[in-house]
Order: structure tokens, then C-alpha cells, then sequence
């Protein structure tokens, strides 16, 4: 089925942060997979760990003990702050059972129509509870969609409190809106819902599907202003193109009884001992700590270069996750970026979206701020954008 429309190039291999075409031709990548990639291309540990992995053991199904989901399941839990883990195989699998577990609680707790408060312009993925909590045109022709949400703008504090609605139980944000076009709330947002939660009695539930797993320069994005979420849902770069997801919750919340829930594929052997690989090189390499410096570099760069250059709405973001927004529609410079030898992806229609890996070097960086401002000031006519000698 014709669901994604593909540009017109294949590629045979990567390396690190390369792609390298049936051709010949390299490509810098610069959005990874989508943020899946964040150690990049056929990276030497994740490659080893899989092909060891599956010479011992791909598949055995969760109605047997998985020491390597439980050495995971404990992993994320300390690196999360959270005390309960069910694995599933996808970001909308993810955020379906954190769905499931918020309602749950909910009914266990007398309130047996329960409310949850999403963002306008989320996307929260695909399968029906995920895509009843999204917005925008991707509910579109697919109704009805499942009850039991309010919408409310996203960033406005103000309109969440004017949320009276009794029967809500969670409310469910990103902490950037990444499909929307890297949408960043105010500063202090995410520790002011927090707090209007805890007011309310309301569970948060954080979306870090995208933002996760050092992508915005610390482990989870809710680190940055200490708003621990009572769920969390993982996925994307949690096993670098391995598919693997989670769920995670705190004591409070509960978890689910046998037969509650459940997935054939979730927390594998393989999947569990890649994505233990992937966190072992995280934390060993600091790329938390790579993404925090070189993301504000190249930020500093795109403002500083694209200052004057008519046309260019804002340049936002955290870490390596990078949105530039222009005033007009840009699908196209996604085809036209392929000619400068680099990938880009373009949301909401008019936002550049950088999702590059968490393992470039400075110089990779310098690359993708040039060609991304050189292929604005040819986009929008405006030849005063600034291209830093330095970076050609």
C-alpha cells in the first residue's frame, strides 16, 4: 500500500553517521531513522551484540522467563526513576498500554468513564487508542475515533486549568512535539503541569517516544526541569533500528494483571539484549552529554546564519532535535537536499526537521548547518543568509 511515499534512493550500508547509496554516493544522515539510529549505522557494539544474540537465542515468547528483558526492565527502571516495565515493539504499542494503565486505574478507583487531557497538534501514533489521542490530519476518514479525550494548546498552562472535567484521570504530553514540527513549550511548562497534577490528583503521562534516550541532551526530556512523569512511554532509539518499546510506570500507578495485557514480540531476547547494548554505549560515551553541546552549537549556528534571511519563521529546539520553520510549505527541499548529498525530513509542511545521530562529530554538525542554511537562502531567495566561511 502506496502509505509513505519513499525519495527516490536506496540505500546498501551505513557507516556511523553515513548512508552509502547503490551508486556509491554517501549521504549524511541527519535524521536517523526518524531518532532511531542514535548511535548511527552498523555501529561495531550494536552489530556484535545482535549477531551473538541471535546465534543463542532470538525468540522464546514471555510465557518463559527473559533474563535479558529483566536485566532491562531493572536498567531502565534506575535510569528512569520508574519502578514497573511492560515491553512491547513500538512507540504506539508503548503509549496504548500507558493508555490501558492510566484507564485502569481510573476504574479501579471509582471512576469508570474516565477523562484523559491530551495537546492539540500531538501525535501520539497509528493504532486507535495512540491515534484518538493525536490531532490533526491523520484522524482524518478514520472514525469514529475512541472517547475519552480533551484537547487543549499545547504550552497553555491556562487552558489546562480551566480543565474541570471530574472524571479526568491523566493527562498525556511530548515534551517537545516533534511530528508537529519541534513544538518546545515555554520554559517550565512540563514542572508546572507537574504540579497542577499533583494539585488535581491527575497522573502525567510523558511521551518520550521521540525525545527519549539522551535525543534533547539528558536521559528523558522531563529531566530538564525535574517533572517525573507517573508514565512513560520509550521507544524509537531504544535498541538503534532493533523495534522494541516501553512502557513504564511508577508503584503508584499500578500494573497489569496476568492476561491484562500482553505482546507476542515484547522484550524478546534479541531486542532486550541489543537495547542493553545500546544503553551500556549511552551512558559510556556521555552522547547525553555530546547531544546537550553539539544540539546548542548548531542551534547558535542556524540563528546566527539565518538571522536576516526573509522567510524563516524560528530555528528551536533541545540537543540534537532541531526544527526550522519557514513561512511557507518546504516538502520539496527534502528531494533537494538529496542533491547536496544530505537527509533531512520535513514536518508539519513547513519545519526542517534535524534528528541527526547522537554520535556526529563537530565537523558532521558544521556540514548539516551549512547545506540546511545554503538550502534556505536558495529556497526562500534570501541571499543574505549568513553561510560562516569556517563551515564550506
Amino acid at each position: 500500500m502506496s502509505c509513505y511515499r519513499p525519495l527516490p534512493i536506496s540505500f546498501v550500508r551505513g557507516e556511523g553517521a553515513w548512508l552509502v547509496a547503490a551508486d556509491g554516493g554517501r549521504y549524511l544522515d541527519a535524521i536517523a531513522g526518524l531518532a532511531v539510529c542514535g548511535l548511527g549505522h552498523a555501529h561495531p557494539r550494536v552489530a556484535a551484540a545482535l549477531a551473538t544474540q541471535a546465534q543463542r537465542l532470538l525468540h522464546v515468547s514471555n510465557c518463559f522467563q527473559i533474563a535479558e528483558q529483566q536485566q532491562l526492565g531493572e536498567r531502565l527502571s534506575r535510569l528512569s526513576g520508574m519502578d514497573r516495565v511492560f515491553f512491547c515493539n513500538s512507540g504506539t504499542e508503548a503509549n496504548e498500554a500507558a493508555l490501558k494503565l492510566v484507564r485502569r486505574y481510573a476504574v479501579r478507583q471509582g471512576n469508570p468513564q474516565p477523562v484523559v487531557v491530551v495537546a492539540e497538534g500531538a501525535f501520539h501514533g497509528r493504532t486507535f487508542g495512540a491515534l484518538s489521542a493525536s490531532a490533526g490530519g491523520r484522524t482524518q476518514d478514520f472514525g469514529p475515533l475512541l472517547p475519552g479525550f480533551i484537547r487543549v494548546p499545547y504550552g497553555s498552562m491556562a487552558a489546562l486549568a480551566d480543565v474541570a472535567a471530574d472524571a479526568v484521570v491523566a493527562v498525556m504530553l511530548e515534551p517537545i512535539q516533534g511530528e508537529a514540527g519541534v513544538r518546545t513549550p515555554p520554559e517550565g511548562y512540563l514542572r508546572a503541569v507537574r504540579a497542577l497534577c499533583d494539585q488535581r490528583g491527575w497522573l502525567l503521562i510523558l511521551d518520550e517516544v521521540q525525545t527519549g534516550l539522551c535525543r534533547t541532551g539528558r536521559w528523558f526530556a522531563w529531566m530538564h526541569e525535574e517533572a517525573r512523569p507517573d508514565v512513560l512511554t520509550v521507544a524509537k532509539a531504544l535498541a538503534n533500528g532493533v523495534p522494541a518499546g516501553a512502557c513504564l510506570a511508577r508503584q503508584t500507578v499500578g500494573e497489569f494483571a496476568r492476561g491484562e495485557h500482553g505482546s507476542t514480540f515484547g522484550g524478546n531476547p534479541l531486542a532486550a539484549r541489543v537495547a542493553l547494548e545500546v544503553l551500556d554505549v549511552l551512558e559510556e560515551l556521555d552522547l547525553a552529554g555530546a547531544a546537550a553541546r553539539l544540539g546548542q552549537r548548531m542551534l547558535d549556528a542556524l540563528r546566527r546564519q539565518l538571522a536576516d534571511t526573509p522567510g524563516v519563521r524560528a530555528v528551536r529546539g533541545r540537543g540534537l532535535m532541531i526544527g526550522v520553520e519557514l513561512e511557507q510549505e518546504c516538502r520539496v527541499l527534502s528531494h533537494r537536499a538529496l542533491e547536496h548529498k544530505l537527509l533531512i525530513n520535513v514536518a508539519d509542511a513547513k519545519v526542517i526537521r534535524l534528528l541527526p545521530p547522537l554520535i556526529i562529530s563537530d565537523d558532521e554538525a558544521d556540514q548539516i548547518v551549512h547545506t540546511v542554511v545554503a538550502l534556505v537562502a536558495d529556497f526562500t531567495g534570501g541571499k543574505t543568509a549568513h553561510v560562516d566561511p569556517a563551515l564550506s
